[in-house]
């Protein structure tokens, strides 16, 4: 059975979140009012996922999703939030949560999303995150950070690029026709080399060094790619 704490100020959301989950099958083992007490919650009771919301009274959400990372806790951190476009949202997955949901969403995709977290996924939709990212990140100039991707094997940024996409291991293998081992490999090797948890920090940086160009294709900018030579005359 999936193991949640629940994490908001409001007590009335998290009572209703709590008998959502519980009448679909999901434990809820704590609650929190803010984000110290998240915090605690978390590191005394393990759950499978925190839902955490964003805009707490002093720790606030973001502040307890970068403690709870940073402790190396396995607890997956999951935003609920009432906005999709908040640059609260854009800092938690920056911070390494594994996703958002938002609270309007109806309970069976609530609790879909919890498990998804639950089971070592990520909780994104590629065009709500995308528009994130692109509010939020500034156009990088040409070589910005290059240095970090430079660490990055060809195939490695290739990668790094779909996932910046949105696409999934699956996906990406069928794309570059390879096993999805491999794209695994090559998926936590970026992470390694990166600093990485979540595939929405992969995302996020994609942006922030330029592999990605805001309101462009993924295809038209690697700021480590060594130029052709002009073929001689």
């Amino acid at each position: 059975m999936t193991s949640v704490v629940i994490a908001d100020d409001q007590e009335m959301i998290r009572v209703g979140l709590k008998v959502m989950l519980e009448s679909r099958g999901v434990e809820v083992v704590g609650e929190a009012a803010d984000g110290r007490e998240a915090i605690t919650q978390v590191r005394r009771l393990q759950p499978d996922v925190a839902l955490m919301d964003v805009r707490m009274p002093g720790v606030d959400g973001i502040a307890a999703t970068e403690a709870i990372v940073a402790a190396g806790s396995p607890t997956r951190v999951l935003v609920v939030t009432t906005y999709d476009i908040d640059e609260l949202v854009y800092r938690a997955l920056r911070a390494g949560a594994a996703g958002f949901l938002l609270k309007s969403l109806p309970v069976d995709r609530i609790v879909h999303g919890v498990e998804l977290v639950a089971a070592g996924e990520s909780l994104l939709s590629p065009s709500v995150t995308r528009r994130l990212i692109e509010q939020y990140v500034s156009r990088p100039l040409p070589g910005q950070d290059a240095g970090l991707v430079r660490r990055l094997t060809d195939r490695e940024r290739e990668v790094l690029r779909l996932i910046a996409q949105g696409l999934s291991n699956a996906q990406i293998a069928e794309a570059l026709v390879v096993s999805v081992p491999t794209v695994k490999t090559h998926v936590n090797r970026i992470f390694a080399k990166l600093g990485l948890e979540t595939r929405a920090q992969a995302v996020i940086r994609a942006y922030e060094c330029g592999l990605v160009v805001p309101g462009g294709s993924p295809e038209q900018v690697d700021p480590v790619a060594r130029p052709r030579r002009e073929a001689s005359r």
